[in-house]
């Protein structure tokens, strides 16, 4: 038999939320949590640099105990070390002392992993030292096989990290590497014995226990640039050549990037000059719209057809789709009784049937209960140019989705968000005239879109949602201000569960606005906007990033591939989101 994928699906989910349970409660930080397969603290991206915790995603098909190895032992470095003080500490290296730097990653991570071995923590958590444990001996046989280790500069970094734990956790060192580095041992601990000696002496000091690691680190990158410059050239190019093959971990920059197809994100120095207040210069051009009064009718009917042939071929069973959306977004609520039952409530008026008819049994009742529609969804489209060449799928696949969830009598609305002008328009022209007021704050005419609302029906609005096929009114994009507009209008719904759908394929994008301030302020209101609604949790707001990861921005997001996948597979994904959400 197959496997069914939908319940290796389940497993996976239930694996990586039992992980980012222990991780936050080992570490202490509530919002700490996974998108995709890198790690947050609320909408911060935690780089990993040690280099026994590189690749430490909880979807990767490694073994078990040691994604939980990796999990745990990073959570030890959130609870244990000042991050502040450590970038202070980490700028006194010099960008051009790679192995120092690398040194410097590996020696904090171990000693933040040495409190596991206080014999307070190993009674209290033996599972957490046996999964770090696991990692690094793990991480160490992979090492030495892959032949990085039979490299000078290998071998020097392989024995600087082994004698390094094994000092700090009071270990010897595993037998299977005893006799490989003894050699290399041997040389280099009279040079860094002082060092070594200060490292177990201030473990639970980090500034001072920074202070050791740097020098040894210094110490162990003097040596291989000595060497290097006292070998011929041939020897000089295998030097090279180590250096090369352990570029991956010396290359540092890697870490402030999300390892993905990601939004590009950043701080605005204009954000957080003005205390992360957002301002607008004018509204006076803003505008709300009906989709309706941007195409004619006969060409919104051309284009309904057209988007009718596309579905059809799409072959999405609408009626399966909808039973699974009514499981989702329903909660089951008392509606009457089940009488003629074998157990139960004993039903007073059968109790004459017990006379009558000894063997009868069906006299009790069972309260009943039927899903009731509890939720409204919203799905917020980014109707900016880029999104163009993807419009034809994304509205096949709303459409779906509203059709759907219409039959199983969950409201929904459709929105879309633009500009009225490329560049500014006429409120870029206003701020010329006033002679360019500094820090002006968003300067475009927005436009809001109604494409279908809340309170109509799919049949009523279909015409309208064909719109969307109709892309020239498609120009800038300013995400923040549309989100909050998307969630302003659910709140004033009456349903106790609420869900944004926010479908784009980059970061905010309004080219005088970002000329007038700097690049990331729209993108800084976004975030700001986002982390408003999940602190009140008023709105469940999910992004649905087109060929590209939101995760930067939506704490929930979800990435969709519409030019290898079907329709039917996008909404599977999104069906499967929801299923996590809801356990």
């Amino acid at each position: 038999m197959k496997p069914d994928p939908t319940t290796n699906q389940r497993e996976r989910q239930k694996s990586q939320q039992l992980l980012e349970a222990s991780a936050r409660a080992l570490s202490e930080e509530l919002t700490l949590h996974y998108r995709g397969e890198s790690l947050y603290i609320d909408n911060e991206f935690i780089p990993v640099y040690a280099a026994h915790l590189r690749n430490a995603s909880v979807s990767d098909n490694g073994n078990i105990n040691e994604k939980r190895g990796k999990i745990d032992a990073i959570s030890m470095r959130l609870r244990h070390s000042d991050s502040a003080l450590h970038s202070q500490l980490h700028s006194q290296i010099g960008s051009d002392a790679p192995i120092t730097r690398l040194l410097f990653e590996a020696l904090e991570q171990l000693r933040c992993e040495s409190y596991l071995c206080d014999d307070h923590l190993r009674k209290t958590l033996p599972g957490v030292c046996a999964n770090v444990e696991h990692n690094f001996t793990e991480w160490s046989k992979q090492f030495y096989q892959s032949g990085l280790a039979d490299t000078h500069i290998g071998l020097l970094l392989f024995t600087v990290v082994q004698i390094v734990r094994s000092r700090l956790n009071a270990q010897v060192i595993n037998e299977s590497f005893e006799d490989f580095i003894e050699a290399t041992r041997a040389g280099i601990v009279p040079i860094i014995g002082q060092d070594l000696a200060g490292l177990r002496r201030h473990r639970r000091n980090q500034q001072a226990y920074a202070h050791h690691a740097i020098s040894l680190g210094s110490a162990i990158s003097e040596m291989i640039e000595s060497e290097q410059t006292q070998t011929d050239s041939t020897d000089a190019s295998k030097v090279d050549q180590a250096k090369s093959a352990l570029s991956f971990l010396l290359n540092f920059d890697q870490g402030d990037e999300i390892p993905m197809a990601t939004a590009q994100s950043g701080q605005s120095k204009v954000f957080n000059d003005n205390h992360d207040s957002y301002r607008i210069y004018t509204t006076h051009y803003d505008r709300e719209v009906h989709s309706s009064k941007l195409v004619r009718k006969a060409l919104l009917a051309t284009l309904r057809e057209e988007l009718d042939e596309r579905i059809q071929q799409q072959g999405i069973n609408i009626k399966q789709l909808s039973r699974q959306l009514s499981a989702l977004l329903s909660s089951p609520q008392r509606d009457g009784w089940l009488y003629g039952e074998e157990d139960g409530y004993i039903d007073g008026r059968r109790l004459s049937q017990l006379v009558s008819s000894p063997n009868e049994n069906r006299i009790f009742c069972h309260e009943y209960y039927r899903p009731i529609p509890n939720s409204i969804v919203s799905f917020l489209i980014d109707c900016s140019g880029s999104m163009r060449e993807h419009i034809n799928p994304i509205t096949m696949l709303i459409d779906t989705m509203v059709k759907a969830l219409g039959l199983a009598g969950i409201n929904s609305e459709v929105l879309g968000f633009t500009t009225n002008s490329w560049n500014g328009g006429k409120a870029y022209t206003d701020w010329l005239k006033q002679r360019k007021p500094s820090y002006p704050g968003r300067l475009n005419e927005s436009c809001h879109i109604i494409f279908k609302p809340a309170e109509s029906h799919w049949r009523h609005t279909r015409r309208d949602i064909a719109a969307l096929l109709k892309a020239d009114f498609f120009k800038e994009g300013i995400d923040g201000e549309a989100v909050l507009w998307a969630c302003k209008r659910l709140t004033q719904r009456e349903e106790p569960r609420k869900l944004l759908f926010v479908i784009s394929d980059g970061r905010p994008m309004d080219t005088a606005t970002n000329l007038a301030n700097d690049k990331y302020y729209l993108d800084n209101h976004l975030k700001q906007v986002i982390a408003h609604y999940h602190a009140n949790r008023e709105v469940e707001i999910i992004g649905l990033g087109v060929g590209l990861d939101l995760s930067p921005y939506y704490r929930q997001s979800l990435a969709l591939d519409f030019a290898e996948s079907s329709i039917q597979q996008n909404i599977n994904e999104i069906i499967g989101l929801l299923l996590k959400q809801s356990r």
